[in-house]
């Protein structure tokens, strides 16, 4: 029986028939030890008529082992793994060691587990019930996570039970619920039911917790020593109340429980074979059977984590050592290497060099099963048990560049300092500074991040010059997103003159897009440096070289010199590799430079698109510098859009979270937006004045501080200010000389016929049409075409004038545009026609951003199941959206896509 918990208990009735209905949620149930989480887990698994319940335990003793609370949660799904797509079933399969080795992004293990909970939903409704989370592996925690976040239209419930005190378990982004004590009219029902006199002093002393309630009435009632103590920490008062449980049990019976908790999967045969190595045997459980303290099955099953803490804990350190010794010892078979390799190094008491290079091979099996903290652990350990300096040296290096894979920024720099004092080995301390300067920017601090990486690249250069130019790049990218300081800025870019790279090396091509890229802000001279176009072709194919890293850092230097068709290319590329390999990672980034490019070549609902999808996905991944990028990109759009209060929202997420040079492109984007805003409605003095702070704030180098200089030129004239208009026109038609484009030079012209008296004007307004890409779509063109439309008209050319506006509108419409198109149908007016009324939306603007994604691509011809493994989604959120979507385009079938979206 569950006494009281009536909120809780309407709270996971209302998600049970929520998922009956088929739609999907997850909770985190927080609280103490004993207060009653897995009561209302039980309570959840009783109430779940006609569903199927999937169920484990994390334990603490396997927190270092990849995956394995997940194997024992989906354990009952595994013969289904062949319903999934083969890229899924082989990352699943190889987590969990039952198939090859995978390289592939931990996520793409998530995208497996929603995929397979989302099959088995199928059939009905289903429940998952993880307990005792804190202890969840970080493999097993990233990838239920993962599919608990993304939950939609399937019919799942997904439970965490974990404790408030000690090591924290999942919960970004999962609602959660906290756990207090019983109300004392529900304690006095609890204590009855089990026999007992409701004590008041006890009932005050545990809070009303209901396990040191029932634990702890047996001490009350005899005033045991634990009792007449004063107050006590809850979790230490329980713990001593199970091993005094213990205490009573025959020894032979608490060696044998001690082995079973010793155990990570509390193997009842294995620990009998074991046990029988110090003269104990099955019989000796049934002491504790017969208390309830175990179950005996094909494993040891304990009643109450705290039983089992209480068996390993409370035993001498003597004893625990000699148990791991005699389970290593009977852990023969290949298979279990890696438990005899951790049950080696528990029983260890020094260096053991055997041991460590068996701990070595276990990191390694991990790292192949994307288990990157496991293997962390596992080198780490090998380091504690290695014999020499250079060996621990080079086994800390290994285990901080598996914790930065997995995520643990911390744990990562906090080993490559020990490391990087125990090797002389330069390209070793190369990468050990690497992950210093990685743990340096994760906090903000831009500056001992680029010292880090400068000193490291230096010390390379000659020897390993290919690495150095990924420093370097890396150096360049701190100093360009601190406050700008031309000696760091150039400083690095020197740096890249002292490698010894041959002038035809394809990764020149890089070293030559760097210089394009600053030489603007340091005011350095391009002559004599290759054409820009060139550069950018070989940068193309050497970015590549680099990996993913290599994509982003080309994208976003193309996006600096303002090559917007190259770096949408280059963005492309990374987006369809980390689909097609499932490195979910790297999405971010590219769907953001995606979206940036996509929007400065007048693509904006495809921005949109991308954008939206960037900000989940590095919500995801917890990857905060995107998110913010991605928020103030949005509130760029918004502002375009005149959606004022969705502009200040995403700028508000945009600098939440902020730290020194973490996210700074988010806030200068979020800036530009806000300026935007106040332009397109009219505030032209409010938006002047956020120009201005635009243009002389510390970061006014960064893309969004080069790009908004016409629109500040805009600004300055429509308030009557032109003389405002010289400063930020000299630096744009400087910046747009240098880079000898005719999409720039169309917007210089621009600039000049606004701030030129007007007999001078309509030569350079003629003239920026003529340079202008014939996209009529694009948004700086329809800005041209509505300035010099309101030019002409000012000139009694009303008919001149109307074929301007008119086209000016219908691209400003159909880009969704509100403010300027308004601009525009007013501006229309006054030469003397009827302007048209505002077009109903087209079906495709009634659509979000991730419906038009998924309309798209089924579209194409892809199945829900392609198109859930593209989105990393479910299959069944793809039909929901799909389901949403068709009404609104008026259709009612799939087959009716390809017409519409034609």
């Amino acid at each position: 029986m569950l006494w009281g918990r009536i909120e809780e208990r309407a709270t996971l009735k209302n998600m049970l028939a929520a998922a009956a209905e088929g739609k999907s949620s997850a909770l985190i149930i927080r609280g103490q030890p004993g207060i009653g989480k897995t009561a209302l887990l039980d309570y959840a698994a009783d109430a779940a008529i006609g569903m199927r319940i999937l169920r484990c335990v994390a334990v603490e003793s396997e927190v270092q082992l990849p995956y394995a609370a997940l194997h024992l949660l989906l354990r009952p799904l595994l013969g289904d793994a062949d319903r999934l797509p083969d890229r899924l079933r082989s990352a699943l399969l190889a987590a969990f060691g039952l198939g090859p080795a995978s390289s592939g992004d931990p996520f793409l293990v998530g995208l497996a587990v929603l995929t397979l909970l989302s099959e088995a939903a199928e059939e009905s409704p289903l429940l998952c019930l993880v307990d005792d989370a804190q202890w969840l592996d970080q493999a097993s925690a990233e990838a239920l996570l993962f599919a608990a976040r993304r939950l939609d239209s399937e019919g799942i419930v997904v439970l965490f039970a974990q404790r408030e005190d000690g090591q924290r378990g999942p919960d970004r982004g999962i609602p959660w619920m906290r756990l207090g004590g019983l109300d004392r009219e529900a304690a006095m029902k609890l204590v009855a039911e089990h026999g007992a006199e409701f004590d008041e002093r006890l009932f005050a002393e545990t809070q009303g917790n209901p396990l040191a309630l029932l634990e702890l009435r047996g001490m009350a009632a005899g005033e045991s020593e634990i009792y007449r103590l004063g107050p006590v920490p809850l979790t230490g008062r329980v713990q001593e109340a199970f091993q005094q449980q213990l205490r009573d049990l025959p020894e032979a019976t608490r060696t044998v429980l001690l082995m079973a908790a010793a155990d990570e999967y509390c193997d009842l045969h294995l620990v009998l074979r074991a046990a029988s190595t110090v003269g104990a045997d099955v019989v000796d459980f049934q002491p504790a059977e017969e208390r309830g303290l175990v179950r005996l099955g094909q494993t040891v099953e304990f009643r109450h984590p705290l039983v089992r803490a209480a068996a390993y804990y409370g035993a001498p350190l003597g004893a625990r050592l000699a148990v791991h010794a005699a389970i290593a010892k009977v852990c023969d078979d290949p298979q279990h290497a890696d438990r005899r390799a951790w049950h080696l190094a528990r029983a260890a008491t020094g260096p053991n060099e055997e041991t460590a290079a068996e701990l070595e091979r276990t990191a390694q099996r991990a790292a192949e099963r994307v288990g990157h903290v496991a293997a962390a652990f596992a080198y780490e350990r090998a380091a504690q048990l290695s014999v020499g300096g250079a060996a621990i040296g080079r086994r800390l290096t290994l285990a901080s560049e598996s914790a930065l894979a997995g995520g643990k920024l911390d744990h990562a720099g906090s080993l490559a300092e020990r490391a990087i004092s125990l090797t002389t080995d330069p390209l070793l301390r190369a990468r050990l500074d690497q992950i210093r300067a990685i743990r340096g920017l994760s906090y903000g601090e831009l500056r001992v991040a680029h010292d880090i990486l400068v000193s490291g690249a230096s010390s390379i250069a000659h020897l390993a010059p290919e690495r150095a130019l990924w420093m370097i790049m890396e150096a360049l990218h701190c100093a360009w997103f601190m406050s700008f300081d031309a000696e760091l800025v150039g400083g690095s870019v020197d740096l890249l003159g002292t490698l010894s790279l041959d002038a035809d090396h394809p990764l020149m091509s890089l070293v030559w897009l760097l210089r394009w890229d600053t030489a603007t802000a340091l005011g350095r001279s391009t002559a004599g440096f290759p054409p820009i176009a060139d550069v950018i072709q070989g940068a193309r194919k050497a970015s590549g070289t680099g990996g993913p890293r290599g994509l982003v850092s080309a994208a976003g230097c193309a996006l600096l010199v303002s090559q917007d068709v190259a770096a949408h290319e280059m963005a492309e590329t990374l987006v369809e590799d980390s689909r097609a390999q499932g490195t979910i990672a790297w999405l971010s980034p590219g769907l953001v430079y995606l979206a940036e490019s996509g929007l400065f070549l007048g693509r904006h609902r495809d921005a949109r698109v991308h954008v939206e999808e960037a900000a989940r996905v590095a919500t995801d991944t917890g990857q905060r510098q995107w998110l913010n990028h991605a928020n103030g990109v949005l509130s760029f759009l918004s502002a375009v859009g005149g959606d004022e209060e969705a502009c200040i929202r995403h700028t508000e997420e945009a600098l939440s979270g902020v730290s020194a040079g973490a996210g700074s492109v988010g806030i200068v984007w979020a800036q530009w937006g806000r300026a935007m805003l106040d332009l397109g409605m009219g505030r032209i003095e409010a938006a002047l004045k956020r120009f201005q702070e635009l243009s002389r704030s510390s970061r006014s180098h960064l893309i969004p501080g080069v790009r908004s200089l016409p629109d500040h030129v805009e600004a300055a004239v429509r308030l009557g200010r032109p003389e405002l208009a010289m400063e930020p026109f000299k630096r744009y038609s400087d910046y747009a000389a240098r880079m000898s484009l005719p999409s720039l030079d169309a917007i210089v012209q621009r600039c000049q016929a606004m701030i030129e008296p007007d007999d001078g004007a309509e030569e350079h307004y003629l003239a920026a049409l003529s340079l202008h890409d014939r996209n009529s779509l694009a948004f700086e063109h329809a800005r041209t075409r509505l300035l010099y439309g309101e030019w002409l008209r000012r000139a009694r050319r009303k008919v001149d004038a109307r074929e301007q506006l008119g086209s000016a509108l219908e691209a400003f419409e159909l880009l969704g545009a509100a403010p300027w198109a308004e601009r525009a149908r007013t501006e229309l007016g006054a030469t003397g026609v009827t302007a048209p009324s505002p077009p109903v939306s087209d079906v495709f603007s009634t659509l979000t951003p991730q419906e038009l994604q998924i309309v798209r691509l089924a579209g194409r011809g892809l199945s829900n199941r392609e198109i859930a493994t593209q989105l990393f989604l479910s299959p069944k959120t793809v039909a929901h959206h799909l389901y949403k979507a068709f009404p609104k385009l008026g259709i009612a079938s799939r087959g009716e896509l390809a017409a519409v979206l034609a």
